[in-house]
């Protein structure tokens, strides 16, 4: 980790240039590297070197970028992954067998809570979804013998809902798991959740760090503090002989390294979810003004959520920003220096004023992503929570007349006039 303030991080970590070499970090546009020996190759194979021989379990310009992320983040290990979902596959299935348990917060994004209710249930982990605003009480009854980790977002998507830190990381400490969080809505110039005692955390760099809708990608850093030794039979897979790799034992031979080193070697070695060099690269460039980007779009979101809290014909609006919002202190508390640009806002019209004013929207699109420099609505009820139902959509914090605005970096006063004709045709 450098010493480096963040704004300097965005642009300058991850890659160091020696005398000669390219100044912009270049792109490995390679599936496969030369040596020159047998032996030299069988040791990089048998983890006894480190090195890139095939571009599915890492790659120069990936390598460069995720220890970017890592050093924004404060962690000690990162790796990139083909998208936030893979990430958070990885993340949870690199400590997790058939037979394991996890505990998550039930304010997620539709396609995590469908990847942990349903798809990794198939193969054989089950998930125990609790609100939110959960009790100490009763988050720690969500735990069993066969617990593995705890999982949640900072700011959860499309909700909005603030994670009180505090409460889960020490409902996760004290049964022995590691705290594993998306941090994708903050992202690190908002919220390191290392700094709160989260162990693990994890992007959609599809997103933010992007920022301009170019790529998919994910990302898993590892803070390197839980002590996986010190629940060695709980995490065998970590601190047992790999018979895979000649009975390496990952925490021995690989220290803080060891989460992230057993992720690339197994997972990504077996599933290949590599992000391309191309993607990292142009991750990269979005890494390198996400600071100045993260300002803008909290000051826009924060302008349009008080415009749209001031309309007769809006019903409600949240977001974590708004003094008086119900995780309004919790963001003062985690998140002082701005939450997100994304709000959600129903009208009074219900789901099909809100559906009619969405399609009468001439500078705000109608489309799938959130979280780049484009101002874009989607409602969540139909389109990317669509495979819940009622119940499942309103344990994630998803009322049918919700539409999710992720508000751009354009001009505030564009933005406002847009929603201004569109909110006259209902």
């Amino acid at each position: 980790m450098s010493d480096f303030r963040m704004e300097t991080k965005c642009v300058q970590s991850g890659w160091t240039p020696k005398k000669g070499e390219p100044r912009v970090l270049p792109i490995y546009q390679s599936t496969t590297f030369k040596y020159d020996t047998s032996d030299q190759m069988g040791r990089l194979f048998d983890l006894e070197d480190s090195g890139y021989f095939y571009t599915r379990l890492q790659n120069p310009t990936n390598d460069a970028v995720a220890a970017k992320i890592c050093d924004m983040e404060g962690g000690v290990a990162a790796m990139l992954t083909s998208s936030g979902q893979a990430a958070n596959f990885y993340a949870i299935m690199n400590i997790c067998e058939a037979g394991d348990h996890i505990v998550c917060s039930s304010a997620l994004y539709g396609g995590t809570y469908n990847l942990f209710a349903h798809t990794i249930r198939k193969m054989g982990v089950d998930a125990t979804f609790v609100e939110p605003d959960v009790s100490e009480e009763e988050l720690n009854k969500a735990f069993q013998e066969n617990t593995k980790a705890v999982f949640g977002e900072t700011i959860s998507n499309p909700s909005l809902d603030v994670l009180d830190f505090d409460k889960f990381v020490k409902a996760a400490h004290d049964h022995g798991v590691p705290m594993i969080v998306d941090n994708t809505f903050a992202t690190p110039i908002n919220c390191r959740p290392f700094e709160w005692g989260v162990d693990i955390v994890t992007h959609s760099t599809t997103k933010y760090m992007d920022g301009h809708a170019t790529c998919v990608g994910g990302a898993i850093v590892d803070s390197g503090n839980f002590d996986w030794e010190a629940q060695g039979d709980k995490f065998a897979c970590l601190t047992q002989p790999d018979e895979t790799y000649h009975g390496i034992i990952y925490t021995q031979k690989f220290g803080k390294a060891a989460y992230i080193t057993k992720a690339t070697a197994q997972l990504m070695r077996d599933l290949g979810s590599i992000q391309s060099p191309e993607n990292a690269f142009l991750l990269n460039i979005g890494l390198e003004t996400l600071h100045l980007r993260m300002a803008r779009h909290c000051e826009n979101a924060l302008k349009v959520a008080k415009f749209l809290q001031g309309h007769e014909k809006v019903a409600w609006v949240h977001s974590p920003a708004l003094e008086g919002d119900k995780n309004y202190e919790l963001a003062q508390k985690y998140l002082p220096n701005g939450t997100c640009g994304v709000i959600t806002f129903g009208l009074k019209g219900g789901r099909d004023a809100s559906i009619k004013m969405m399609d009468s929207l001439k500078l705000i699109a109608i489309v799938t992503h959130v979280a780049d420099a484009r101002s874009c609505v989607l409602h969540p009820a139909s389109h990317t929570h669509r495979q819940m139902n009622d119940q499942e959509l309103m344990e994630a914090g998803v009322q049918p007349d919700l539409i999710r605005f992720s508000v751009g970096i354009e001009n505030a006063e564009d933005i406002i006039d847009d929603l201004k004709q569109a909110l006259e045709n209902i």
